[in-house]
């Protein structure tokens, strides 16, 4: 039963995306049942993440087991082969270890997690499977695992939001990074390659994954009594929370601010998010709960628990759609709803944002990361304390 469930999950896999034949036969061949024990056998074979410890207190776990597909994608990235010697930030489970294990076969695996019973079921579960070569180490997983250096691929399996200077120091030249990485508000799966001092992207994925901790460059704050609207921002861009607060609390209409784009019901447009980011450092995430549209406190975000939003002071200009037309291909206009004193001026720069995305919706930009104190003479570029960030279309 186990093996037909296993197979069905692969399968439908494929149907949505073609992996290489080995990720194919390790997730064809590792029991993700065995490790996710107590669980019921066909919900271990089903498309959605697992939550193995909660975090008390706050909105995310602390570890769980990723969406399949988000695994199979990210091997893809990662691109492992038979003798390569890996590192993995992030154990949850073990699953993905063992796949890892499966792939380099005559290679290594290692990986760490900060959390002692997270690392601890990840030991026990790839014992009780036959994976006892793989190394697990209980530790703050930006330190790395400097015993095994130097790896030729190492992946992380939690949100980073900066690149620690141990992991450069640990990864081959040549060697490939894959990682959920944070910036602006969103999270996307990069793959990146060595070159020295720089680490050049060749492919990047939305996704969401639970941060890593220790790591506090990202900050919140609500912008009402009820906390029911939330900014999130990172801690160099220049955010007002009280400003915006006094803002929207005045209760004034949005200026909206229709753009020339429009999608279909099932369309993507995430990208507005990735392409706003390559050169304009007031893009943050708005966040809106149920309870704030149902009190109809703003115009209704494009997706409200995350939408971009442009911040300057106490003035803000977020992502929305509009219906038009039911019966056209394409019956959704994206546009922007703005408050504050540079409403106007925020909502035109956000339209330019979604029209130049419009202007070729697969484009993916070229990510560069350096060091924080490399000297480079590119352009625009994000500075984190121990990365650069640049982004190039």
């Amino acid at each position: 039963m186990a093996d037909q469930l296993r197979n069905r999950l692969v399968d439908a896999i494929l149907a949505e995306r073609p992996v290489p034949a080995d990720v194919e036969r390790a997730m064809r061949t590792v029991p993700r049942d065995a490790f996710l024990p107590g669980l019921k056998l066909e919900n271990a074979y089903t498309g959605q993440a697992v939550t193995i410890k909660d975090n008390p207190g706050k909105p995310l776990p602390l570890s769980c087991a990723s969406v399949p597909s988000v695994v199979a994608m990210m091997l893809d990235q990662l691109d492992p082969r038979a003798g390569d010697d890996i590192l993995e930030i992030g154990a949850g489970t073990g699953y993905n270890a063992a796949l890892l294990a499966e792939i380099v076969d005559r290679g290594s695996v290692t990986t760490v997690d900060i959390d002692p019973d997270v690392a601890l079921h990840a030991r026990t579960r790839l014992n009780a499977t036959g994976y006892e070569h793989v190394t697990v180490i209980e530790r703050d997983g930006l330190l790395g695992a400097p015993e095994n250096t130097p790896y030729d691929r190492i992946i992380a399996t939690v949100g980073v939001w900066d690149i620690p200077a141990t992991w450069w120091d640990q990864l081959k030249d040549g060697g490939r990074l894959v990682l959920p990485l944070r910036w602006r508000g969103q999270t996307r799966a990069v793959a990146l390659t060595r070159h020295g001092d720089r680490l050049v992207s060749d492919g990047m994925e939305l996704c969401g994954f639970v941060p890593i901790i220790g790591q506090n460059g990202e900050k919140t704050s609500p912008l009402n009594a009820d906390d029911t609207i939330r900014v999130h921002y990172d801690e160099d861009q220049d955010v007002d929370p009280d400003g915006l607060a006094a803002t929207l609390q005045t209760r004034r209409p949005a200026l909206e601010a229709p753009s020339a784009q429009r999608v279909g019901g099932e369309e993507p447009f995430d990208g507005v998010w990735l392409r706003a980011t390559a050169g304009d450092d007031r893009v943050c995430r708005l966040e809106v709960t149920s309870k704030a549209l149902e009190q109809e406190l703003l115009r209704r975000p494009a997706i409200p628990v995350r939408s971009p939003v442009l911040v300057d002071g106490n003035s803000l200009a977020y992502l929305t759609i509009t219906r038009e037309g039911a019966d056209a291909e394409r019956s959704f206009r994206l546009g922007a709803a703005a408050y504050g004193p540079r409403a106007e001026k925020l909502a035109r720069d956000l339209v330019a944002h979604i029209d130049a995305w419009g202007s070729n919706r697969l484009a993916v930009p070229q990510m560069v990361i350096t060091p924080a104190d490399y000297v480079s003479t590119t352009g625009h570029a994000i500075s984190k304390p121990e990365s650069r960030i640049a982004l190039t279309y």
